[in-house]
């Protein structure tokens, strides 16, 4: 018999207790499990979850693959980067090489030349830059998208895929071969337009080399012609090492000559405008010359008669041509001014051998001669003493010239403002070229010279250029006047003037650009002007330029131009400056598109000035304060002026009373309004008060008045035959409403007389003063031969 202690039992005890709920803990896990197992949906079967994804992932690709080869079908464009590379390249070759003899000096006009080209060259490399990288960029993610595709592991079938997925196994094979070859079609583009951007960007780096090179050699010629380059003319030696005058012309104008052609390639755009230009003023005298020869108007037009254009004006054409070179080609290299000036001179001596007299044209050949010797001997001249000799003899006969043609000149009725100040700057330059000549500067001296016989000879053919237009002008004024054209509608006199002064800033803006071009300072200036313009400059908080300033100022006058003559261009001239007894209505619809324009203007101008939201806004409230305080009645008159437009109160030619102010409607403006008086004066009269005050419009409805005639007649007068006589002589007066017959009222009586009132209907009111002084002419006749006695 064993006997358990109080200890043991109770820890069989606490054991069974144990035992017992590892069981019940068991049995609840197990409830748990099947409960869980029957609430959770079966697995997807791969049938529906793979293929879809697979699918949408293969049309994906296929349309990625599809994208990237349409796209490299296309083609990168490159071939004409890389040709206009290689053309770039063959054009700073001979530059190249000049610049690389460090011993050579090159004359300034061959270094701004060369600056001209690698200008040209910098702007083309930029532009391909830009390109190439942003083609770069592009196909660098094509690439990406090919590499992200070909590594995508649902686009690849191994042997651990379901058997769904095996099913797709041919088309994701044939998609791996499409990004292959459209892997490597893009990394070859990629590899060739890579390449080609190096090669563009190496090109661009010696490019700025070059031309860093000769900015230098710039500045070092500027310093070096003020300094003396030859000995004094006393000291010169008697030759130079190379005396073969066809040689040194040939050697001179050997480099200018590769300089021109080059010009001539990169900027044939600007000739075509030129002689689209030219074209169009052929067609246009051609035209007008046409229109002449037709019966109806060639009585009216009378005979023609002009110094410089005919009825097939081809040299004319071609001198205007060479005269607005300089504005097309600004840039021009100065061996194309003097070629350009070389043929003027042509042209215009073929013009002048019809036109001038023997002696004038002598003269005239003087000057063309001098022209030719002045250059050629510039490009030749070297420190022999003959050679200055002979351009210091050039110079003085040249100074004789220009006293000489200073006369002539104004003889040929060229006018003074436009020829004096040139003569001046020629005597002064062929002076200063002779000074500077005796004392060793020759690059200076042979520099003035030139830029001073190109300036004559260029004035001289401004002069005809003008004289050009002026007969073209001329020629259409007759034409459009006679045939109730554009010049049949606006003043003639004022339109000559206005395109006599437009052509004069042309003329001098031409030679002010070939003066510089000679001169060689058009490059700083242009610089200059430029940084000028385009410095942002501040204003308070306010930042502006400059150019957006002056673009402000252009169009608000082009706008203010505009508005004033808009009539022209919808066929409606001026009304009449004199009160006549024809009516001339007009609506109001011009006032309407001038206050469009003005709106329109304002709004471009403040566009092209610049201006933020928020500064306009404090510039704004700067105006409203200016309105409140002194604009007040500028903005009534405005805002009349708004409301006369769509109420119509009057019209242009209507016949209005405003006080003691009465006369016919010229204008309606925008602020204010234009009356002519029967007197001949006109009467400038704000919108606002034509709008508050009491105003009469005497044609607002109908033309029609009713005009009185009041006389006294002797108190014994048959009135009846008196009555026969003004119904008779009222019908054969002209200007009466034929269906509205006179009436005839006593006014009043007296002791001896009866007052007399005749009530007439007129067509017009300004027919009432002439129909009164002809009526009352015939009345008295009437009354006089049946001894009627007015009194």
């Amino acid at each position: 018999m064993v006997i358990k202690t109080g200890k043991q039992t109770r820890n069989i005890t606490l054991n069974r207790y144990l035992y017992m709920l590892m069981i019940a803990l068991f049995a609840v896990l197990s409830t748990y499990k099947n409960t869980t197992a029957q609430d959770k949906p079966a697995p997807a079967d791969t049938i529906n979850t793979i293929p879809d994804t697979l699918l949408f992932k293969i049309q994906q690709a296929q349309a990625a693959i599809t994208d990237i080869n349409s796209a490299n079908k296309k083609g990168y464009r490159i071939d004409g980067i890389r040709n206009g590379l290689q053309d770039v390249k063959t054009n700073l070759s001979p530059v190249k090489t000049e610049l690389s003899v460090t011993s050579k000096v090159i004359d300034t006009k061959s270094l701004l030349s060369y600056n001209l080209i690698l200008k040209d060259a910098q702007s083309k490399l930029t532009d391909w830059q830009t390109r190439l990288t942003k083609l770069n960029g592009e196909l660098q993610q094509r690439a990406d998208k090919v590499v992200a595709l070909s590594n995508d592991s649902l686009l690849t079938v191994d042997n651990k895929d379901t058997t769904q997925k095996r099913l797709y196994s041919t088309q994701l094979a044939d998609i791996k071969l499409r990004l292959q070859g459209a892997g490597k079609v893009t990394t070859a583009g990629l590899d060739t337009v890579s390449q080609l951007l190096a090669d563009v960007s190496a090109l661009y780096l010696t490019v700025n080399d070059m031309q860093s090179l000769i900015d230098d050699k710039l500045q070092q010629s500027g310093r070096s012609a003020l300094g003396r380059e030859a000995p004094y003319i006393w000291s010169a030696p008697a030759t130079s090492e190379n005396n073969d005058l066809f040689k040194l012309i040939s050697t001179s104008f050997e480099g200018q000559n590769k300089i021109l052609g080059y010009f001539f390639d990169s900027s044939w755009d600007n000739r075509v405008m030129l002689i689209l230009a030219g074209l169009a003023f052929y067609f246009w005298v051609f035209r007008n010359f046409k229109k002449t020869r037709q019966p109806g108007l060639r009585e009216k037009i009378g005979e023609l008669d002009f110094k410089y254009i005919s009825p097939y004006p081809i040299l004319a054409t071609l001198i205007l041509m060479l005269n607005l070179a300089p504005l097309f080609e600004p840039d021009a290299p100065s061996l194309y001014i003097e070629l350009t000036q070389f043929l003027s001179l042509a042209g215009i001596t073929l013009l002048f051998w019809r036109e001038l007299q023997a002696k004038d044209m002598r003269n005239w050949m003087i000057v063309a001669g001098l022209y030719v010797a002045m250059v050629l001997t510039t490009s030749v001249v070297q420190d022999a003493v003959w050679m200055r000799l002979l351009l210091m003899g050039l110079n003085v006969f040249a100074i004789y010239v220009g006293i000489h043609f200073m006369r002539k000149l104004r003889e040929q009725g060229v006018a003074k403002k436009l020829t004096n100040p040139v003569l001046y700057i020629y005597i002064f330059l062929n002076a200063l070229a002779v000074i500077l000549n005796i004392f060793g500067r020759i690059s200076l001296a042979k520099v003035y010279s030139t830029t001073a016989i190109i300036g004559l000879t260029q004035i001289i053919g401004l002069a005809v250029f003008i004289q050009i237009l002026i007969d073209a002008l001329e020629l259409q004024i007759k034409v459009s006047a006679c045939s109730d054209g554009l010049f049949s509608r606006i003043s003639v006199t004022r339109s000559r003037a206005s395109f006599k002064k437009a052509l004069t800033v042309v003329a001098v803006i031409s030679w002010f650009l070939v003066f510089m071009i000679n001169l060689s300072i058009a490059g700083g200036i242009y610089a200059l002007v430029e940084q000028l313009l385009i410095k942002e400059r501040a204003f308070g908080s306010v930042k502006f330029t400059l150019g957006n300033v002056l673009f402000f100022g252009v169009i608000v006058y082009m706008a203010n131009m505009l508005q004033k003559h808009v009539a022209v261009l919808f066929g409606e001239g001026n009304t009449s400056n004199t009160i006549t007894d024809k009516i001339e209505h007009k609506g109001s619809k011009l006032a309407l598109i001038r206050l469009v324009i003005i709106l329109i203007g304002m709004l471009l101008a403040i566009t092209a000035l610049g201006i933020q939201a928020d500064k306009l806004t404090v510039v704004l409230g700067a105006l409203s304060v200016g309105i409140g305080l002194g604009m007040q009645n500028i903005v009534n008159n405005f805002v009349s002026g708004i409301i006369l437009i769509f109420e119509k109160p009057f019209r242009i030619g209507d016949y209005i009373e405003l006080a003691d102010k009465k006369g016919k409607v010229q204008d309606i403006g925008i602020r204010s309004s234009k009356m002519l008086t029967p007197q001949g004066s006109e009467v400038i009269i704000p919108n606002g008060d034509l709008l508050s005050g009491r105003l009469v419009n005497w044609t607002l409805s109908n033309d029609y008045l009713k005009t009185e005639i009041i006389f006294k007649v002797a108190i014994d007068t048959d009135i009846d035959a008196i009555r026969k006589i003004i119904e008779e002589e009222v019908s054969q007066t002209g200007d009466t409403v034929k269906n509205l017959p006179p009436e005839l009222l006593i006014n009043s009586f007296g002791a001896d007389n009866i007052e007399i009132k005749v009530l007439v209907w007129i067509t017009n009111i300004y027919a009432e003063a002439g129909f009164k002084s002809r009526l009352l002419q015939q009345l008295l006749s009437r009354f006089k031969a049946i001894e009627v006695k007015t009194m």
